[in-house]
This record gives structure tokens, sequence and C-alpha cells, in this order.
């Protein structure tokens, strides 16, 4: 039996848990959702990363779906609206494939049942506008994460690609993290400047995650976690689940990403315009710098450290694919996760290792992140706190 073999037939009895998937934010560039032009029932290949013969193909039993919408576009709340619109239209449109999932006993029942768990993910607090009331009802509608930041700083907390602002988490930003705490959504460190992950460390009474990061001593990206952080998560109980981004997994990618950008701007252009005549610069300098590709070792690289650091009680995975333009040789879609267990046995991983890192340790963080909101829920009520009573600003 080879490597991947072994790996299918493991994935067969402990399916992977993947923390973060952009497939509703595909269809919604794609097609407007429309779900006839994108049906994830056939396969995607020439538009998608995502689609269930290939998540079938990936050993995938558990997928926290992102509903993301971008931190710089106005009317988040209702753009998050129809994130959550389009998970929820996804498992009425395939019932054989994929199981509505809010509780870690429900991720086990759809594991029992032969479908993928769909759990919900926001990913970026200022898909609340500064609401507690808008966190709660994101919660009732079936998120079970919330990843504090995107790209950019809100008003209560620090991204890892912005400036800083607050310093980690404002007052008010506390008071989001003790709520999330007493509904029993995930606290998500993704995407947070390290001053953030600290400060909610802190805080926070229940198992954090991070949905899709990897190690920052092994690639340099403020994308990724300290060291520091990484030990931290066996006191907490949380886990990190290593994402397979290219420029944030490969030195030489981030290296190359940065010399693109600095291309970009050295030409009048914004590092992130995709216009045709931007594109044009681009693709000279990729032409004459090939683009670094990141494999499964590269990934697998990254793992292994962050056992070493965090213990494998405390690892798992989120691939972000449909949300990356590129993916590492071997990783190239949803279909790719058996590659990634096989590097890990060919390494001396042993099958107990690997069922934590597919699919215990993340069951077992969310019906942590329960039990502390049930004791929670007997002892307080819901928060009235405003941004303007904690902070003294915001909108």
């Amino acid at each position: 039996m080879t490597s991947v073999d072994e790996a299918r037939e493991l994935l067969r009895e402990f399916p992977v848990v993947d923390g973060h998937n952009d497939l509703p934010w595909a269809l919604r560039a794609q097609v407007n959702y429309d779900l006839d032009a994108r049906d994830i029932a056939a396969d995607q290949n020439a538009h998608l990363h995502t689609d269930l013969p290939r998540l079938r193909a990936g050993g995938v039993g558990a997928q926290y779906w992102s509903v993301f919408v971008p931190s710089d576009r106005p009317g988040a709340v209702p753009a998050t609206l129809e994130q959550i619109d389009c998970v929820r239209r996804l498992i009425e449109r395939y019932p054989a494939d994929l199981a509505p999932a809010l509780t870690a006993a429900d991720m086990e029942a759809a594991r029992q049942g032969g479908r993928i768990a769909s759990l919900m993910g926001a990913e970026g607090g200022h898909s609340i506008a500064n609401s507690l009331g808008t966190l709660r009802g994101l919660y009732a509608l079936g998120v079970r994460y919330m990843t504090l930041t995107h790209n950019d700083n809100n008003d209560w907390a620090d991204s890892a690609t912005d400036q800083p602002n607050v310093g980690g988490l404002s007052a008010f930003g506390h008071e989001v993290v003790r709520e999330m705490n007493r509904l029993g959504m995930l606290v998500d460190l993704s995407h947070v400047a390290a001053t953030t992950m600290r400060d909610a460390l802190d805080t926070s009474t229940a198992p954090v995650i991070f949905s899709h990061s990897s190690s920052r001593a092994v690639c340099d990206h403020p994308r990724n976690i300290p060291d520091d952080v990484l030990e931290r998560l066996p006191a907490n109980g949380g886990m990190a689940m290593v994402t397979f981004v290219p420029k944030f997994v490969l030195q030489a990618a981030v290296d190359w990403t940065a010399a693109a950008d600095a291309n970009l701007r050295a030409h009048g252009f914004h590092h992130l315009d995709t216009t045709a005549e931007a594109m044009k610069v681009h693709r000279a300098f990729e032409e004459g710098n090939p683009r670094p590709v990141a494999t499964v070792s590269t990934v697998a690289d990254h793992l292994d450290h962050m056992r070493e650091v965090a213990g494998i009680d405390h690892l798992g995975i989120g691939g972000d694919y449909d949300g990356t333009a590129f993916t590492p040789d071997g990783l190239d879609d949803v279909s790719g996760y058996p590659n990634l267990l096989a590097e890990l046995l060919d390494r001396g991983w042993s099958r107990p290792d690997l069922a934590k890192l597919t699919w215990q340790n993340a069951v077992r963080v969310l019906g942590a992140a329960e039990d502390v909101a049930r004791d929670l829920q007997a002892t307080g009520t819901p928060s009235n706190a405003t941004i303007e009573s904690l902070d003294g600003t915001g909108a």
C-alpha cells in the first residue's frame, strides 16, 4: 500500500475538517450566485478549486464555508447575509452531500451519515458593523466563527496587514471576544496582528482558532503565527489550521510577491491593480522573474514546526481554496488533501496524529466552545455594550 492509499484509507474514517473555503465569494464574483451556472455537483475545475466530486476525492468531511465580504466594501452586513444565504442554498440544493452543522454533535452525525458537515465562518469583524446585536444575529443564522479582522483594521482590532491603530484589541474588541465566548462562536485569529492575537488569548475563556494560518518562524509573513502565540495554544485549548497559500508558506514566494508589488508601484500602479495596463506590467515582470512554486513538502514543513511548538492536539487544516489565485503543486484543489497526509506519513506522523489533525481536534475545539458558552449563559446575559460606551468612538 502506498502512502497515498494509506492516507485515503485514514480519511474514510477521519475525514478532513477544513477551516476556510471561499467558494461562496467565488460564486458571487463569477456568476452572481447563479448556482445553475456553477453547478458544483459537476466538475468545475475550469472555474473553481471546489466542487462535490473533488471534495469527496479529497476526503473532506466538514467544511467551514467562509461568508466573506471585503473589508473595504460598503454595506458589509447585508453582503454578509447574502453570503450566508448562498451557503444555505448550497446545503438545500445538495442534501445528499452537504449537511447543515451548528455543533460538534452535528459534525459527528454528518460523518456517520456520509455527508459533508457544512459550517460557516465570517471573515472579518467589519461584518458586524460595531454591533454586538449584529454579532448575535450572525450566530443565530449559523455562523460559528468570526475572524476578528480581514486585511484592514476595523475600529476595535488591528489587522496583520495594516498599520497599528488600537494596539491589538480596544476595550470594545475585548468585549466582542467575551460575547463570542458567551455565544459559543469561535474566535478566529487568522488575519489579525500579533498584538491582537495576544490580547484575544488574554481575554478568551474558550479555545480560539486560526482558520487558515501557518508558521511565521518557517515563513516570515505577517499573516502567519509567531511561535510565542503557538506556545499559548495548549493552555487555551485552541488550534492552528495550516493554510496552503504559497505567498504565506514559501519564503521565496513572499519575497517574489514583494518585488512584484514594488514593480507595479514603480510603474505608477497600486499593487492590487488588475486593470489591463497593470497586468501587462505584471506579466512582463513574471516573464523575467518566474513565480516560485510551493509544494506539498512546503506545507508539511510548517506542520512539522507547528507540532513541535504547539503539539499535535492543536493543529488542523485550512486550505483557503477559492480564496487564492495560486496553490501548491500537489495541493491544486480540494482533492489534494491525501497528498499532504501521504507526505506526513512518509515523515513519520502516526495514524493517531493524523486523525487529530484532520478531524478530532476541530470537533473537540467546537465542542469545548459550546461547553464554555453553556456555563457563561447560565450566569450571564447578553452584553449591551457599544463601541461608543467603551472606546468613546466608532460608527
